[in-house]
């Protein structure tokens, strides 16, 4: 069972989309060492349930739309009904649910969220989102590596 299981989700190839794979890959480089397991893909599929489920906490990190360009904040995440029977794209609290159901475990679990300004065609993060990168990844690592789990309930930055 890995302690904390962080998943970097979106698309690398629509510019700050791609921020959490941009923030795995950083974690990566910081926290191969710490039980801290970090996983990239697209979208949130039901086949993370699994992994999900054998965790002690779980990060969700993704780019929004809303809000101020550059702005991370990270909210805790409550098990969800899944949307549908034939679901293939999963909201962070519906990978949680399906872990309830399938395993009966359900970990702390927290979204960070960058929000961005650009989403074209391109590999490149905007600046705002480039800027706030490192405090993002550094949230992520903190609370990776608390204590005893010690993870607050709500936090923005």
């Amino acid at each position: 069972m890995s302690r904390v299981l962080i998943i970097g989700y979106g698309n690398p190839l629509r510019s700050d989309d791609g921020v959490g794979w941009r923030a795995a890959e950083e974690l990566e480089n910081r926290l191969s060492d710490r039980g801290v397991e970090i996983i990239t893909c697209h979208q949130l599929t039901p086949e993370l349930a699994d992994k999900v489920s054998g965790s002690t906490a779980v990060f969700f990190v993704d780019s929004q739309r809303e809000g101020v360009p550059g702005a991370v904040t990270c909210s805790r995440v409550a098990p969800q009904a899944l949307p549908g029977p034939f679901s293939h794209q999963l909201s962070p609290g519906a990978v949680l649910g399906l872990a309830q159901e399938l395993y009966g475990r359900t970990p702390a679990a927290f979204t960070f969220s960058v929000c961005g300004e650009r989403f074209e065609i391109g590999e490149t993060l905007s600046q705002r989102v480039t800027e706030n990168l490192p405090n993002l990844v550094a949230q992520m690592a903190a609370m990776a590596c608390a204590p005893g789990n010690d993870l607050p309930t709500k936090q923005e930055a």
